[in-house]
Parts: structure tokens; sequence; C-alpha cells
């Protein structure tokens, strides 16, 4: 039987990394303190940077992305700048990006990753 690591499980609803199998789950990271979708961009991926860390991997081993935008027309440019200075180009995953109601009003961007253990 394989093991399964959870790490963050002090909110009630969700673990923020699940470990299974050598490959780490993340849950779905947002900002609020930014105010524009360069900042929260910026901040959303130092936290899945920071969780992948905790798990001794990193974005070199993303195999899948998922990111939703409240409004697509405005911030896919800007949210896509911000990744491809931040994703490594060697080491490039899937990626689906959509448009969605977020949690929160000030919420532009949320992302959720799926990666190998290093």
């Amino acid at each position: 039987m394989t093991a399964t690591t959870r790490i963050g499980t002090d909110d009630p609803r969700m673990s923020k990394i699940v470990v299974h199998n050598k490959v780490v789950y993340i849950s779905g990271q947002t900002d609020a303190t930014a105010t524009d979708i360069t900042g929260q961009t910026q901040n959303v991926l130092a936290k899945v940077d920071d969780l992948l860390s905790q798990v001794g991997t990193s974005k070199s081993n993303i195999l899948t992305a998922s990111i939703w935008l409240k409004d697509i027309n405005n911030d896919f440019q800007g949210m896509n700048g911000v990744w491809n200075a931040w994703l490594d180009p060697e080491n490039k995953p899937v990626r689906a990006t959509v448009e969605a109601s977020l949690a929160r009003p000030q919420l532009l961007v949320e992302v959720q990753v799926t990666a190998a253990t290093e």
C-alpha cells in the first residue's frame, strides 16, 4: 500500500498539499493583497513555489496547471506575461486557463498545480 501524506490540514475543508505515489497535488492558490493581475499572479506563483519546496520539488517538475481568471478578456495577457517569466522554459507543464467566478470579489486569479517529486 502506498502512503499518502497530507500537509497544511488546519483548514477544515482541505489540505494545502497532498503527496501520493511521488505526485504532489496542491490546493488552488489565490492572493487578495495585490489589486492587479500582475501582482496577484506573482504572489500566487510565489505561494506555488513555497508549497512545492515544502515537499522537495519545484516548478521544473510541474505536470499540470489549472488557472482560473475572473476576467479572461482583460487579464489573460497580464497573467501570461508573469507566468511565462516564472515558468521553467525547459519543463513546461500542460495547462488549462478558463474564466470563472472566484470565491471573493477581489480575487482575479487562482492557480492549482500537480507536480512530480524530485
